[in-house]
């Protein structure tokens, strides 16, 4: 047709040629023509749909003028295109956009029947009438509707008029097009549609209202089956099919649109509204999901925790597989706030973060002892969540149990401003005002970020160790990259480099081997959750004031992560990472197909003496182990805490050249920590021995063994009062290696009292400066000085 439309232009041009005073007019009137038809015949707003890997609807938005009409797709189902055109249009691949025949029929029976019973409208004319919002009916508008069709039919191809044709149509009510009717009336995709469901669909825009349930059934059976019996003459299909078809019940009561993945379609509208987004969600995986979701919203609301959110991302690829933004929960606990991108107190959940920078920094060894003891720093007082000390703990021990002093401390070694920096790099977008801002509460949850940006963060780190291995040693350039949710899309990871992008591979991994220590003793213990016969890396969080409850957790293919609370910040009592976020951790990955564990990135690892009981690179005196260490964690310190000691044949006293023969003093290497770390250490470690006492005839050369709990150095104290308005005193503390050792006290030289056992002394003083001297029954003193005000 298109060919034959050519063919008489070019003569009607020729003609024009052989009479140049009417080409003028002819040349105007082409042009007008020409510019007829908009070059966007459709400008209404489209709803807003995903869909999964495989194609199948996880949840739409509708358009905002009210209506339900989805972008178009890129062909029309042949089944629906037959019926339509059968019903609509028979000679539709014939015509050049109007049907004179069907015109002049039309004309006679509207004539006799003295209004309009027939349109005599080509589909190619409907498109038309559609895009010119269906104005009035006249014989004017018919004429316009002729011509621009014409033209619509020179621009587009047949098959492109069909689709425009089923994006545009009405279905009845406020659905618009045919995907979204194949949606509302028979829950499928249009390509799922049998027969007997397209015939129902190709009626309707002829006849909208009779799709109401419960309304017309008969006149929409009637029309449907006819057009039926018109394809099986026409045959289009066989006698079976028709048989079958026509028992095929009408559509009843509408269906829901399905809200699958609801929150994530917020985050894609905000971007692409009005677009067809195909996503990486995995539809079987984010079902399963929404149900585990279910059940611990159902639980976890008797205790008026509402909220909760759930990510999992493929590491090869960055793909976000499902996406649960909310809980099943109501308006007045804000069911549509996505928390996954919502900034909340982060609380240990960085920890791990620290860890994996100080390995890559050789500043500590895997097991590296790090202080757990009372500790205040510039009216900074961190606390363990069970309000105890452990003296001393391997650092990978501190964190597995998740320990809140050590954490502390490291920090102050690493650096704040080192440590934001690196978080910086991650692209924690939350974590955006001064490293003073924070200060060292920066570790335990005095910043926010966002579920999306953490689980980023350790698919990225993840990512870096396979490719590390895979690769022969070398990084890529770009691995820390963006997720993804939009299928086919390639991320570019940048080129292979042999500088580590931002962490080492073998500082991730020996981060994640700490990951994966079963028996967490804190809190909940959370060692109950944990299958053995599923290698994860998991870290949990918990904010201050039981605000916020994480779970991260990754192996060599997957990252999940979770968050559970209230979006309002409501805290709950029993809200804890362990005990709220893990249990669903654990239940997700126990969906995903199992992985083998991370291979050890060998080339960016090294063996090395370490001392077994400190954890620093071992010194002579040191009982060694070998262990893989980062190849900066070459240049750390050498344990300082073993010592050669001098003992009498006895081994219970101490003794030197001049209480004791050389020939009988036993030389023996001995573990010691100083005096607070040991104060908590010994009651834990059966093992430990303290440093033996000097014989009575020695002691002239014994050296202070003792130091301050509390107060630290220059340590600000703020006085308090009570509930009856009493001024509360200080409670100084000590610790000294001789249990039985007689402590005195003085306050700016002022004798307070002495002490035995239990070295702590109550003092109550004015504001201002003050020093304090401890001395031992031996004459070793120690001195502090610090500073009290009053509230």
């Amino acid at each position: 047709m298109k060919t034959k439309l050519k063919a008489f232009f070019q003569r009607f041009f020729n003609y024009i040629k052989r009479n140049p005073k009417k080409s003028a007019i002819v040349a105007i009137l082409l042009i007008v023509y020409y510019f007829s038809l908009p070059r966007t015949l459709f400008e209404e707003p489209y709803s807003t749909v995903i869909e999964s890997s495989d194609g199948e609807l996880l949840a739409a938005k509708i358009a905002r003028d009210g209506q339900w009409r989805f972008p178009a797709k890129d062909s029309v189902p042949d089944k629906f295109k037959k019926c339509i055109v059968y019903f609509e249009d028979e000679h539709f691949y014939y015509h050049p956009g109007f049907n004179p025949v069907a015109m002049f029929k039309a004309f006679q029976q509207n004539r006799s029947a003295g209004k309009v019973v027939r349109g005599g409208s080509t589909l190619t004319q409907q498109v038309i009438r559609l895009s010119r919002k269906n104005k009035k009916r006249t014989y004017f508008e018919k004429g316009i509707e002729m011509i621009l069709a014409t033209r619509l039919e020179l621009r587009y191809s047949k098959e492109k008029i069909l689709e425009l044709y089923a994006a545009h149509a009405p279905f009845g009510g406020n659905v618009v097009g045919l995907e979204m009717a194949s949606w509302r009336y028979f829950g499928v995709q249009s390509h799922q549609l049998s027969w007997a469901e397209s015939a129902t669909l190709a009626v309707l825009p002829n006849a909208p209202s009779l799709i109401y349930p419960g309304k017309n059934q008969i006149k929409l059976l009637r029309k449907r089956n006819g057009l039926l019996l018109k394809l099986y003459n026409e045959k289009i299909i066989d006698k079976l099919t028709y048989q079958l078809s026509i028992t095929e019940p009408l559509p009843q009561k509408p269906y829901l649109v399905p809200q699958i993945a609801p929150h994530l379609l917020q985050r894609v509208a905000k971007t692409d509204e009005g677009k067809r987004i195909k996503t990486t969600i995995d539809v079987s995986l984010q079902n399963r999901v929404n149900q585990i979701a279910t059940q611990y919203y159902n639980q976890y609301k008797q205790n008026e925790v509402h909220n909760l959110a759930v990510i999992v991302i493929d590491i090869q690829n960055r793909n976000i597989i499902s996406y649960v933004g909310n809980s099943p929960t109501d308006k007045d606990h804000d069911k549509d706030v996505d928390v996954i991108g919502a900034p909340r107190s982060t609380g240990s959940i960085l920890k791990p973060l620290l860890f994996a920078s100080m390995l890559d920094e050789g500043e500590i060894l895997p097991n590296t002892l790090v202080a757990d003891i009372p500790t205040q720093i510039s009216g900074y007082t961190p606390e363990n969540f069970n309000h105890s000390f452990d003296g001393a703990v391997p650092a990978q021990r501190a964190l597995s149990r998740s320990l809140n002093i050590p954490a502390v401390l490291m920090l102050q070694e690493h650096g704040v401003n080192n440590f934001y920096e690196l978080l910086q790099k991650f692209k924690l977008k939350n974590i955006n005002k001064h490293p003073d801002h924070y200060g060292l509460s920066l570790i335990l949850g005095g910043a926010e970020s966002n579920l999306w940006d953490l689980c980023r963060t350790y698919a990225n780190l993840s990512s870096t160790i396979n490719y590390f291995n895979a690769s022969d040693g070398k990084y890529r350039t770009k691995e820390f990259t963006e997720l993804n949710y939009v299928s086919g899309f390639e991320q570019d990871y940048g080129e292979e480099s042999y500088q580590k992008t931002i962490l080492g591979a073998g500082s991730i991994f020996l981060t994640y081997n700490a990951m994966k220590e079963v028996n967490r003793p804190e809190g909940d213990e959370a060692w109950k959750f944990y299958d053995s016969s599923l290698e994860l890396a998991w870290k949990t969080g918990t904010s201050f004031g039981n605000r916020d409850a994480w779970a991260i957790g990754t192996n060599s293919r997957y990252v999940v992560g979770v968050w559970v609370g209230n979006a309002n910040g409501e805290g709950r009592p029993e809200l804890t990472g362990v005990g709220s976020a893990a249990p669903i951790l654990f239940d997700v990955f126990n969906l995903l197909p199992r992985k083998k564990w991370f291979q050890t990135p060998l080339n960016d690892l090294q063996y090395a003496d370490v001392c077994a009981l400190s954890g620093h690179l071992a010194q002579d005196d040191c009982t060694k182990i070998r262990q893989l260490v980062p190849r900066k964690g070459m240049k750390t310190s050498v344990c300082a805490y073993h010592k050669l000691v001098h003992l009498d044949k006895t081994e219970q006293y101490r003794v030197n050249s001049s209480c004791e023969s050389v020939d009988n003093i036993v030389s023996k290497k001995w573990f010691v920590l100083p005096p607070v770390m040991e104060w908590y250490y010994k009651s834990l470690h059966i093992d430990y021995k303290p440093l033996p006492p000097f014989r009575d005839d020695c002691q002239q050369n014994q050296q202070a063994s003792m130091d301050f709990i509390y107060p630290k150095t220059n340590s600000k104290i703020y006085l308090v009062k009570d509930f009856n308005s009493k001024i509360q005193p200080v409670i100084l503390k000590v610790a000294h290696s001789n249990k039985e050792a007689k402590l005195y006290w003085y306050v700016d030289n002022v004798y307070k009292g002495t002490t035995q056992t239990f070295h702590e002394m109550q003092i109550e003083a004015e504001t201002g400066i003050h020093y304090i001297t401890v001395e031992d029954e031996y004459g070793n003193d120690i001195r502090r000085k610090i500073e009290i005000i009053k509230d």
